[in-house]
């Protein structure tokens, strides 16, 4: 029997009762047509899981009982990618978020770039980052994860790049035109990653990557869609130095 992992972005301990959020609810209960009683596994987004079960189902949601604490392997890789992504449009972006997430990826930063077509003034960006949190959530119910990536605000990449500081780690820039190749990168715990939107990186976005020390990183002779590019770069970093 399928056991159903649910994330509850709240503090889990056992024996408390919990609302699971409403979208989850609604697909255990409606699609998944699950009873009283049936088993859950219900995970904090921090990395700690526990055993749970349905404990009532009503019009309003689903409530959870939250049982004992479950030994789980730490599945996260050993090499921390943070993924600087042009913010693409609509199902792009999810698509994006939800990839990297299962592909492993730490961190992710939704940036504003020169040729970024997605206008979001702040409360339009909430309600993005409110919809692409969960859309990692419901990556990590899917892929076993039990940390989810961290997710900051939408930011304009110049601000981004110069308040990197001495940060540590390799740090890249998709560049279809000049760069080094996955394999020849020497890379240890961390590596940052920028991929640009649908109309990919300006020259004054790159001379400002550039500018914060990031190299090139060339996927091949083809051109990649954004949707693409992010992850099949992620992949071939995973695949190299990390846990694939």
């Amino acid at each position: 029997m399928r056991i159903p992992r649910v994330h509850v972005p709240h503090g889990l301990r056992a024996g408390l009762e919990v609302d699971l959020p409403l979208q989850a609810g609604e697909h255990l209960a409606r699609v998944l047509r699950l009873e009283r009683g049936h088993p859950l596994r219900l995970f904090d987004g921090h990395g700690r899981e526990f055993a749970g079960e349905i404990a009532a189902l009503a019009k309003r949601g689903v409530t959870a009982r939250v049982l004992d604490a479950v030994d789980t392997r730490d599945i996260e890789s050993p090499l921390r990618i943070t993924l600087g992504q042009g913010i693409a449009r609509g199902e792009k972006m999810d698509w994006v978020l939800q990839k990297a997430t299962e592909l492993g990826v730490a961190r992710i930063v939704p940036l504003v770039t020169h040729r970024t077509e997605v206008k979001l003034d702040a409360e339009r960006a909430g309600r993005r980052l409110a919809h692409w949190q969960a859309v990692l959530a419901s990556a990590c119910e899917q892929c076993g994860r039990n940390r989810l990536p961290e997710l900051t605000e939408p930011m304009k990449l110049h601000d981004w790049a110069a308040g990197l500081g001495d940060e540590s780690g390799l740090r890249l820039v998709l560049d279809p035109q000049r760069g080094a190749r996955a394999r020849e990168l020497a890379i240890e715990a961390h590596a940052t990653l920028v991929v640009g939107p649908e109309g990919g990186l300006s020259e004054q976005d790159l001379a400002t990557l550039a500018q914060a020390g990031f190299r090139g990183l060339r996927l091949g002779p083809r051109i990649l869609r954004t949707e693409t590019a992010g992850l099949a770069a992620i992949a071939a970093l995973q695949a190299i130095h990390g846990d694939l």
